[in-house]
């Protein structure tokens, strides 16, 4: 996995907004996928009085208890507010980027992996072999934004869309041999996030 462009991305991204104008900028985090172990971090800015152009960017180098769940993604996201940028409703339309390692979660997961057929992806072939590959997608998405005082804000958002993914499948979680590969076309949530924004 290439962490290394992402950051790049990431940081080139920020140095492009450094001589923006004060509140037109916002650095965030989502607390969901900090939460499940996934470090995030987000760079927000206003092209418009209506719309900004948000980038972020997660990463998971870890194992859970000798399982695979390692990836990192990047998605771009343009949106367009309904009444002024960083404050209220938004609609946006974003692109997924990324690469995975993941799987091979034996009991783990319990009875929940067993019947987890979720729009036409059966999540349940992920206990008993590890999948490694990429994907590539775009959604649309809704948000709030809350303002809660002249740097801070707290954004909901859900989004949904289509995800084309490629993966070789492994027998374990530590196995060099491939036992297949194969690709999938995933429909369903692409973007779920509870994000802390600091604005300047």
């Amino acid at each position: 996995m290439n962490i290394r462009k992402t950051l790049t991305l990431i940081g080139l991204t920020l140095l492009m907004t450094i001589g923006a104008k004060a509140q037109n900028v916002g650095i965030k985090t989502n607390l969901i996928s900090d939460a499940v172990t996934s470090p995030n971090l987000g760079v927000e800015f206003r092209m418009t009085p209506k719309w900004t152009f948000d980038l972020s960017g997660q990463v998971n180098m870890w194992n859970i208890h000798q399982r695979r769940w390692r990836h990192w993604m990047v998605q771009p996201e343009a949106r367009i507010w309904i009444c002024e940028a960083f404050q209220g409703s938004f609609f946006g339309f974003h692109a997924i980027g990324g690469q995975y390692n993941i799987g091979h979660f034996g009991n783990f997961g319990g009875k929940f992996l067993d019947h987890l057929n979720f729009l036409g992806s059966d999540f349940s072939k992920l206990k008993d072999h590890r999948y490694q590959g990429w994907g590539v997608g775009a959604g649309v998405a809704y948000g709030y934004a809350w303002m809660l005082g002249k740097h801070w804000n707290l954004e909901l958002e859900l989004g949904v869309g289509w995800i084309y993914t490629w993966y070789d499948r492994y027998p374990c979680g530590e196995c060099g041999t491939k036992d297949g590969n194969g690709h999938h076309n995933y429909f369903g949530p692409t973007k779920f996030s509870f994000a802390v924004e600091y604005l300047f």
